[in-house]
């Protein structure tokens, strides 16, 4: 059973909800300002499972992310997406002519910089996190400071919502892996999706034959991702993402790969989050 989450940032950040969501409101977050340190805390066994965040619809992938996983051997043992919905918020009493500055994580800046065209009195400070510039903001009663995070930040800090969902783009969805450091114990009748990692061969048509290896044996590609391998410059591996109607056929298609391409590491085995 699931006590304790790590998460990347503080409680009323987009992971801390997915640790509600996912789990359940029982579940402890073990607050974590870097991804670096979510996993540490999950190795050195500190917590149950760990969040992260792997993509965005708007941003794509968040690469390094994917590389924590690889180089420490962790398990996806499920995946989570929620709407992202991006709201400024300040101390009571202020109205946004107040505001000078406001602080946030940088992809969240982004995602929000056509709103504060509107406001050219206002300076837009990159932060490491969303919601603990909502907690800092609490923390110091700090007036004429605004963050953007979400409304459960706005309710933990007790802060007031000038405007919801400032964010350009509308539909903002994250995708995010719940993650251990033993494999999947979803049994395998109920396994639909996958997440691997192979190379192959530095020659004409080797990924595209692998490929139709994984669409001949009805596997549905949802993601790949290449990343180069540091230490062979110019050669990569490839991080791939594949639904699948029954686990046989994926069995099937692992043990193509495994003949056809080199290195195949299986990330993950879970329930499909997006049905």
């Amino acid at each position: 059973m699931i006590k304790t989450v790590a998460i990347q940032g503080v409680k009323g950040s987009f992971h801390h909800i997915v640790s509600q969501e996912f789990f359940n409101s029982d579940v402890e977050a073990i607050e974590c300002l870097t991804f670096d340190r979510v996993v540490d805390a999950l190795i050195h066994e500190e917590c149950d499972a760990a969040i992260m965040a792997l993509e965005n619809s708007i941003a794509g992938s968040i690469i390094p992310n994917y590389a924590l996983l690889d180089h420490y051997n962790l398990h996806m043992v499920g995946e989570h997406y929620i709407d992202i919905q991006h709201n400024l918020m300040v101390l009571p009493g202020q109205t946004i002519q107040d505001v000078r500055e406001v602080y946030s994580h940088p992809m969240a800046l982004l995602q929000c910089k056509e709103f504060f065209k509107t406001y050219p009195h206002i300076k837009l400070v990159e932060d490491k996190d969303t919601a603990e510039v909502a907690k800092r903001i609490n923390e110091g009663q700090l007036k004429g400071i605004g963050a953007i995070a979400s409304i459960m930040a706005a309710d933990i800090f007790e802060l007031d919502i000038l405007a919801h969902s400032i964010q350009t783009i509308k539909h903002n969805e994250t995708r995010f892996a719940i993650v251990k450091r033993t494999n999947s114990e979803v049994p395998e009748n109920e396994i639909n999706k996958a997440s691997i990692k192979f190379e192959t061969d530095h020659k004409r048509g080797s990924l595209a034959t692998i490929l139709n290896v994984m669409s001949d044996c009805k596997l549905n590609l949802t993601k790949i991702q290449s990343m180069p391998i540091i230490e062979t410059p110019w050669k990569y591996s490839f991080f791939v993402d594949v639904t699948f109607a029954t686990y046989m056929d994926f069995k099937k298609a692992k043990s193509v790969i495994e003949i056809m391409g080199h290195n195949l590491k299986v990330l993950g085995e879970y329930k499909n989050g997006k049905l």
